[in-house]
């Protein structure tokens, strides 16, 4: 059997991971979907729906709960991955422990690695001394729009051709676009450092600052996002696309976004630790703004959007002092560099 007859096993049932997993088995293709909760699988494989994230949303037939992580990857050579940066080391150290050899890791997950802030394909190298094929996924998307198949558009970043090519085939059909890059850096940036972003400008709109203090944090901000990321080695050209201005204004004005909806809450006077207990997902952006503003001290990056959201989230720092030492900073000329 060919990798592309094999089934796609997707690990991560949150609603990104049971997204894709609907869009995979939707488009024909045999998927299997794990999560490290036995409890939640034995549910999805009773209701056939993930009633928590995406209610209503009747599972494929070709979509398969995979209850065994190790059986689920002797039956799959390409796998995508779903889950939280937190988690990303122990999930690569698992697929490797089982597929050694000739497996292919995409993934959707948006963030950096926790403590190092390293971009995730790094990570992946490390366990993977082999190097195999690697893919990362990303782009304006939100799970529950996917998964009702709304229009929507990707980046898939790829260091292999034919990955990318057997990757887009699965992904592509009528409503879900692929566009295809090798910019896996920039691609990786720009969706880790917008849900930093997306808490400032919700914070912004929870302080009720308004449509023209949004639309200088989007733009100011991508002119952060391509400092990093050029200094890291992604192309500039990547962060004027779907993976970053795209990502980037998706989340910064649409409160589908868990980076967005905390910010609110902490602009509207909540508490960090409630106002995560509500939205009872993970939010990637708060661990993200401690590593993104550990890179940019690294590197000697300004990122004041950035840095003032991890003085908020981390050092206990007031939203209204925040937004006013960004206001008061010395007066320059604007520059994109």
């Amino acid at each position: 059997m060919s990798a592309d007859d094999a089934p796609i096993l997707v690990i991560g049932a949150g609603s990104w991971g049971t997204a894709l997993a609907i869009l995979l088995a939707g488009n024909g293709h045999q998927v299997l979907l794990w999560g490290n909760e036995p409890t939640q699988m034995e549910e999805l494989a009773r209701r056939r729906q993930n009633a928590a994230y995406l209610p209503g949303i009747t599972f494929p037939d070709q979509l398969e709960i995979a209850p065994d992580i190790a059986a689920a990857l002797a039956r799959s050579r390409d796998v995508l991955i779903a889950a939280p940066s937190t988690a990303f080391r122990a999930v690569v150290r698992t697929i490797i422990q089982h597929r050694p050899d000739d497996v292919r890791i995409a993934w959707g997950t948006k963030g950096l690695e926790p403590g190092r802030g390293r971009p995730l394909h790094e990570l992946i190298g490390d366990e993977c001394p082999s190097r195999p094929p690697l893919a990362v996924i990303s782009g304006p998307t939100f799970a529950a729009e996917v998964a009702r198949g709304l229009p929507t558009a990707v980046t898939v970043a790829t260091n292999d051709a034919e990955f990318a090519a057997a990757l887009t085939r699965r992904l592509h059909n009528d409503y879900f676009r692929v566009y295809t890059s090798t910019d896996i850096v920039g691609v990786e940036i720009g969706g880790a450092v917008k849900n930093v972003l997306a808490i400032a400008a919700g914070i912004a709109d929870g302080l009720g600052f308004g449509a023209n203090t949004r639309a200088a944090l989007v733009t100011r901000g991508l002119t952060e996002i391509m400092r990093l990321g050029v200094a890291l080695g992604g192309r500039r050209e990547t962060f004027m696309g779907l993976a970053g201005l795209g990502d980037l204004v998706l989340t910064c004005t649409d409160d589908q976004s868990r980076n967005r909806r905390l910010g609110l809450a902490l602009g509207r006077g909540q508490g960090i630790a409630q106002a995560s207990a509500e939205i009872s997902q993970v939010i990637e952006g708060v661990q993200a703004a401690r590593e993104v503003t550990a890179l940019a001290l690294a590197h000697g990056i300004e990122m004041p959007i950035a840095s003032e959201v991890y003085r908020v989230l981390h050092e206990g720092k007031d939203p209204r002092a925040a937004v006013k030492s960004l206001l008061g900073r010395e007066q320059k000329a604007e520059d994109f560099s």
